[in-house]
């Protein structure tokens, strides 16, 4: 590290050793009370990434390391672990799970370091745990269907070809069509729980990102929506007078913008 990021982390460890000493806000937090700001700081990282903000993602990154630091203070305080801990405990993770950097293992694609990695983060892990045990249980579940899939796929249990997951897909579709007929709330909730599980898998096998692909498409559907409304606006009404007809020539003309 650098004199000059050496300082700046060290500033900010300072400042929050200050804070916590002398500010009546900081002082009363705990790790719970943390929590729900840590969450909504990482949105708002995810959202300048989205934007590809590049100042919006200092600014955030700015923020998620006051966690980071904040709760090595609070471990600190409990004689739990301190900011050296956190940091050196990651510097040996990397070093661990780099074998091929660090040690005499040959990785030459990402998809061989990949393989590696998750094959020694479950060597480490408790064996209890199993290979889905590093699977967060708060996670958003579109990124935990995504996960799974990930780890069950690093011990060989996947689709022997990407194109085989279709007819998974066409199975789901069935079987909730047959739930919709039966008029079975609770069976169909399940079902498309199913299709939407082995939807996030062909996004895998075909190297897309479901939650972008899926925010993607919100933002399209925003921007049409809203210029729908504003063109609704402009000719004197609202989306409420109009027909459905009348909405979809609206929806039709943003989809030419």
């Amino acid at each position: 590290m650098n004199n000059k990021n050496a300082d700046a982390t060290l500033r900010l460890i300072e400042i929050m050793d200050t804070l916590r000493e002398q500010c009546p806000w900081d002082r009363e937090q705990t790790f719970e009370s943390l929590r729900n700001n840590t969450i909504e700081e990482t949105y708002e990282l995810v959202d300048a990434i989205t934007d590809r903000n590049m100042e919006g993602i200092k600014e955030e990154l700015g923020d998620l390391l006051l966690h980071v630091v904040f709760y090595s203070k609070l471990g600190a305080e409990a004689g739990a672990f301190n900011y050296a801990d956190v940091a050196n405990g990651v510097c040996d993770k990397l070093i661990y799970r780099h074998p091929h950097v660090y040690g005499n293992i040959h990785a030459d694609t990402p998809e061989e370091v990949k393989h590696n990695w998750e094959a020694l983060k479950l060597r480490k892990k408790n064996r209890k745990s199993g290979t889905l045990g590093g699977v967060p249980r708060s996670l958003p579940a579109l990124v935990k269907a995504f996960r799974i899939g990930e780890k069950a796929a690093s011990v060989g249990f996947d689709w022997e070809k990407k194109e085989d997951v279709w007819a998974k897909v066409r199975e789901e579709v069935a079987e909730v069509d047959t739930e919709i007929a039966a008029k079975n709330h609770d069976l169909l909730e399940g079902e498309f729980g199913d299709l939407l599980f082995a939807l996030v898998n062909a996004c895998r096998l075909y190297g897309i990102d479901p939650e972008a692909a899926l925010e993607r498409t919100n933002k399209k559907f925003i921007s049409r929506f809203n210029g729908m409304e504003q063109a609704a606006v402009e000719a004197g009404k609202t989306l409420g007078d109009l027909t459905l007809d009348e909405m979809e020539a609206l929806w039709q003309a943003q989809k030419k913008h």
